[in-house]
Formats: C-alpha cells, sequence, structure tokens
C-alpha cells in the first residue's frame, strides 16, 4: 500500500465494533483475567496489555502505523521527541561509550547528547554532516551511534547520507536519523540505509501543536547488525534485569524491544493514550498537509530571497540554494518541509522583525497549522556557546520561519510590513 493509505488504515481492524475512527483506550491497567495469562505476557509467552507505561491499544496502533508510513520494522512511541532521541542513544551506549553527533541538530539535542549525557559516563564528538569527511577519524571501538538530522533545524541543511550510511555500516555502527522535519512523507531514512530513525510527533505529525509525543523506528533487517555484534553486548548477553533474558534469542524487532523493556520500562516516557489518539488523527492528513507546507514555504522563500534587506534564505527546495541538488535527489517531488530561515544584518533587525509580525506567532515550535517565527540563537539553542552557533550556521541574524497553512500572500504581505 502507499503511505496515504497506510496512514488511514494500517494497525486497526473495525470488524470488532465497527468504529471507523481508532478507539480511545484510556486507561492504566488491564484485566489479564486469569494468572496465567498475566504470567505469559510478562514472560514475553503472550503478547498483549500489560501496563499503559509499557504498551496501550491506542499507542500501538500509532506505533505500527508510523513505522509502516516511515518504511520501518517497528517503532516505540515516547512522551516526547527529546525523550525518543534519549532512548535511541540510551539503548545503544553506556558509562564508556562515545557517540558521534552532526554539528547542525536542534539546540536541545546538542545540549541533551553533548552535555547530559556526559553526566552519565556517555562522551560525543562532533562531525561535518555536510561532507561527513572527518566522520571516520572520529570512530573508535568505543562508538555506538552517529547522530544526524535529514533537514537540520534551523540551517535547514541536507547532510550527505549516502558517506555516513557507508561509513558507519563499515564499522558495524548503528545509524540515527532525527526525520522531524522532512517527516516520513517528504523522506524515508530507512530505505536510504539509515538503522532507526526519531521524531518529535509534536510538530507536523499532530499538525496543530495539540500534543506533545515522541517515536523512533527502527528498519526492516536491522535485527541482523544487532545479533553477534560486539559493539551491544546489551542485545547478545543476558538481561539481568529480566531474568537474564538475551533479546537476541527473540523473534521479534530487538532494538524497539530492548528500548521497550529495558528504558520505557524504567524511565516511564510513555505517552498519554489520548495524545496517542490525537496523533493518529495527524498522521492521517500528513500527506496532504507537508505538500501544501512545502509549496507555500517555497513562496515565502522565492519573496525574501529578492529582497533587498535579507542576506541569505536557506530553503533546499529553493532553486539555486546550496542544497537543490541534494532536495531532488533525496526529497520526493524535491518538497522540503514548511521551515525556512533567512539572515538580516544583526540582532537588533532580527528583534524588530519578530516584534513586528502580526500574522507570525512568536513561537519555537515548528510544525504548527499557523505559521511561526523564531529567532534561534536568543531561544531553541541559546544554551549553545557563541562560537559552536556561528560554527553551525546560527548567526544572530538569523531568523526561522515554520510556514503554516495560510494563504503564503498573506504571509509574504506580513513579512513585507515587518522588514520594511
Amino acid at each position: 500500500m502507499t503511505q496515504e493509505t497506510l496512514a488511514l488504515h494500517y494497525g486497526y481492524n473495525q470488524e470488532h465494533t465497527g468504529a471507523m475512527a481508532v478507539p480511545l483506550y484510556q486507561t492504566t491497567a488491564y484485566d489479564f483475567g486469569s494468572a496465567e495469562t498475566a504470567a505469559n505476557r510478562f514472560a514475553l509467552k503472550e503478547l498483549g496489555p500489560i501496563y499503559t507505561r509499557l504498551n496501550n491499544p491506542t499507542t500501538e496502533i500509532f506505533e505500527n502505523r508510523f513505522a509502516a508510513v516511515e518504511g520501518g520494522e517497528a517503532g516505540l512511541a515516547t512522551s516526547s521527541g527529546q525523550s525518543a532521541v534519549f532512548f535511541a542513544a540510551a539503548n545503544l551506549a553506556e558509562a564508556g561509550d562515545n557517540i558521534i553527533v552532526a554539528k547542525k541538530v536542534y539546540g536541545g539535542t546538542t545540549t541533551l547528547l553533548t552535555h547530559t549525557l556526559k553526566r552519565f559516563g556517555i562522551t560525543a564528538k562532533t562531525f561535518d554532516s555536510d561532507t561527513a569527511e572527518d566522520l571516520e577519524k572520529l570512530i573508535d571501538d568505543k562508538t555506538k551511534a552517529i547522530f544526524f538530522e535529514s533537514l537540520s533545524n534551523p540551517q535547514i541543511a541536507i547532510p550527505n547520507i549516502e558517506k555516513i550510511v557507508e561509513v558507519a555500516n563499515r564499522h558495524n555502527i548503528i545509524t540515527i536519523c532525527d526525520n522531524t522535519v522532512a517527516t516520513p512523507i517528504l523522506f524515508q531514512p530507512l530505505l536510504h540505509g539509515v538503522d532507526v530513525t526519531v521524531h518529535s510527533t509534536s510538530k507536523y505529525t499532530t499538525g496543530q501543536g495539540l500534543a506533545l509525543g515522541g517515536i523512533l523506528v527502527a528498519r526492516n533487517g536491522l535485527n541482523k547488525k544487532l545479533i553477534g555484534n560486539e559493539r551491544y553486548p546489551q542485545f547478545n548477553e543476558p538481561d539481568e534485569s529480566y531474568h537474564g533474558l538475551v533479546y537476541a534469542d527473540l523473534p521479534f524487532p530487538l532494538f524497539t524491544l530492548r528500548a521497550r523493556l529495558s528504558l520505557l520500562r524504567d524511565i516511564g516516557a510513555t505517552p498519554a493514550p489520548f495524545n496517542s489518539w490525537l496523533l493518529i488523527q495527524g498522521l492521517e492528513t500528513l500527506h496532504v498537509r507537508m505538500k501544501q507546507h512545502s509549496n507555500n514555504a517555497l513562496e515565502v522563500a522565492k519573496y525574501l530571497n529578492a529582497h533587498p534587506k535579507v542576506k541569505k534564505v536557506s530553503y533546499p527546495g529553493l532553486e539555486g540554494d546550496t542544497q537543490h541538488e541534494r532536495a531532488n535527489k533525496y526529497f520526493k517531488d524535491g518538497l522540503t518541509s514548511g521551515l525556512l530561515s533567512f539572515e538580516v544584518e544583526d540582532f537588533d533587525t532580527a528583534k524588530n522583525i519578530l516584534n513586528s509580525a502580526k500574522l507570525f506567532s512568536v513561537v519555537v515550535n515548528i510544525g504548527d497549522s499557523k505559521s511561526i517565527i523564531t529567532h534561534p540563537a536568543s531561544t531553541t539553542h541559546m544554551q549553545v556557546p557563541a562560537d559552536e552557533l556561528e560554527a553551525s550556521g546560527i548567526k544572530q541574524g538569523l531568523i526561522r520561519l515554520s510556514i503554516g497553512l495560510e494563504n503564503p500572500a498573506d504571509l509574504i504581505a506580513d513579512l513585507e510590513q515587518a522588514i520594511g
């Protein structure tokens, strides 16, 4: 089936009740019916709901449906995009290990992976994802993951995905791609050899800023890379917290299974069933909205690119953009989402534009149906040191736009009066 059809139908059979909409199972616990069933489910001899911290019927439909749209084998939903990033990294690395992180990623991701995880004994190295020429020399026997974004936020850059995947596979290392901005509708990293994707479903998936959520998805066949891989003993040796269970012996997708049983179980960053239900509604229309977001953003990018007070526009869908060739290579019909950025003279100029905008809201979210304007250096990336900001392309005059579903003529008119 195509993505559009999968997003509407996959993982739900209405034959029991006839209900067309996926039911909301707003519950914390489940009646097993017998002691034997309870024991079998905890021992993984029988599949079924155990406790909503681990699994929930509504959330399970969302996980399976999103994974199918992404082109993956299995998904694990989390309470936020940040928890999905944390689970993906923590599922692979432990104290003494390191991960390699692209320089161009969301500021919260930078802080989590390079600072917070360091307190747990996991260190991070950074690489230039534009070329990936410096990637291989950073790898050692303690490297457990390579993390990058398919469309970086806020630089709107597309990495050298083929090079990253080739280097990672040569060293038997798991690749993790944050595909939040592109969404599965515009790009499917797993079909390009990436091992795991993560998403903040709080963004385009929900589409209206209604629900926090995250998800990680494992590619088909990832088990083969994990089983017997000396880099990942946690999948191949007995888990003392689960009575000596060896994940590699189980006939399930191992990456998401271990993340569920070892991380979601203990840390509890679980989505509320209602949020999963809202995300299902958003997923059903994602393919329509992403096309419109992208088309609207292209019109705005063309306007800004011709404006005398704009120094630079970053939008890969724009002809002449340094990333345009990669956009046509990787992204469906060359569409590259509703996220774009542009540079003006300095921070004061940027601040005046934000304060003068009327239709654009000054909000740090992205992917809303309503358009948003943000100054990354003083908000989403303010915790990043100034020299690192400059090196990653986030200047004081940089403004990020999340283009919504309004008529682009109205958005352009608002920018015209705001920029002056």
